[in-house]
């Protein structure tokens, strides 16, 4: 080949070639048109989508975590949980030494023996009382004849002595006779009449001896309570948190010793901004994403908003009437439920979580409902 012809296809050859213009053109090109197909796709979802959500990254993992607590004091005998064990609610926790408390309750049940027995003696002496009163009425009922008869006597001699045929001895004897008769009867009454109280004295000693009875009772009920409160038991079932109490260690009433977590009844609080909430309803559906599951999204539902923003429960509230002002978003908590229970008893409290809220089909209806209201009040009278 010459060198002539080998010339002339080289030069066809790069001829051929795109220049690097025209590559930078076509690579311009398709960067525009990719960044047009992508912004057009994001115009897209926003306006479906995108602009009826609304998310936030102040959300954390809750739990209504019950804190385990003594109801009496005294020395811990036994421990039967170890740190982040799982229990069952009714599940023996921890036992407080028992020994005094069933001294107090043996010493409450003896007092209530006691005032059963005291009880017991006055109902008897009220039977026996009836017939005391019964064998009085009839001491009176006696000494009542006695005494009729003693009248009768000392009238009989009285015509005797004024027709000159009694004797004045005769007359001092039915005299006194009479005299005995109606002090008999006195003593007879005045014998029914204490009786007859002793019934009330006894009826009011009952009283006070059952009041004291009840009262003894209720001790010896206390004192049963006090031994049943020995034994700490889970309310709820959970795993178990922030153990701190140990075999041997005193404890008070109230005393903070663990805690039950309910790993299986989590939910998310998130702190909204409060220009976030004004689509945001009970019941909207939500999805998350949780720090340590990021590959996981999870779904739930709006339960409820708080009543207050967070701010109105700070120990030490703002007080805004005087001095200088800035104004600050406030943000307020939404409870949200999980509906997607994959995770469940591997999220923690305390966990991060993004929730995203879909206010779509809110936003779509209270807009239909204004537009229908404002149609309906544009229309006449009858129209």
């Amino acid at each position: 080949m010459s060198n002539a012809s080998y010339a002339t296809e080289t030069n066809q050859k790069i001829s051929f070639r795109p220049s690097r213009q025209a590559i930078k053109r076509a690579a311009i090109g398709l960067a525009l048109a990719l960044g047009i197909a992508a912004a057009g796709d994001f115009g897209y979802n926003y306006l479906s989508t995108g602009r009826y959500l609304e998310s936030t990254d102040d959300a954390y993992v809750k739990a209504d975590s019950t804190i385990i607590a003594p109801k009496v004091s005294g020395y811990i005998a036994k421990v039967l949980v170890g740190d982040n064990e799982k229990v069952r609610a009714g599940q023996l926790l921890a036992k407080i030494d028992d020994r005094d408390f069933k001294a107090a309750l043996d010493q409450a049940r003896a007092d209530v023996a006691a005032g059963e027995a005291s009880v017991r003696n006055i109902d008897a002496q009220l039977e026996l009382q009836q017939p005391i009163i019964e064998q009085s009425t009839a001491d009176v009922a006696a000494a009542d004849a006695n005494l009729k008869f003693a009248q009768e006597e000392r009238a009989r001699y009285d015509d005797l002595m004024k027709s000159g045929s009694g004797t004045i001895q005769r007359a001092q004897q039915t005299d006194a006779a009479l005299r005995a008769s109606n002090a008999q009867l006195q003593h007879a009454k005045s014998g029914l009449v204490a009786a007859q109280r002793k019934v009330d004295v006894l009826t009011t000693q009952r009283a006070q001896a059952t009041a004291q009875l009840d009262r003894a009772r209720a001790v010896a009920q206390q004192a049963e309570l006090n031994l049943s409160y020995t034994e700490i038991t889970a309310p709820v079932d959970g795993t178990v948190g922030a153990r701190s109490l140990r075999v041997g260690q005193y404890v008070q009433a109230g005393t903070q010793l663990m805690a039950v977590v309910p790993l299986d009844a989590v939910y998310v609080v998130a702190n909204f901004k409060e220009t976030q909430l004004t689509h945001v309803r009970a019941g909207q559906p939500v999805e998350l994403q949780v720090d340590s599951f990021r590959n996981r999204t999870l779904r739930g539902h709006v339960d409820s908003l708080s009543p207050a923003s967070g701010l109105e429960f700070a120990l030490l509230p703002p007080d805004n009437a005087t001095g200088n002002f800035t104004k600050i978003v406030q943000r307020v908590p939404v409870k949200i439920v999980l509906d997607d229970h994959s995770l469940t008893g591997l999220l923690r409290p305390g966990m991060s979580a993004v929730p995203t809220i879909d206010t779509k089909a809110t936003v779509l209806t209270e807009r239909e409902t204004a537009k229908r209201l404002a149609d309906n009040a544009s229309r006449p009278n009858g129209g």
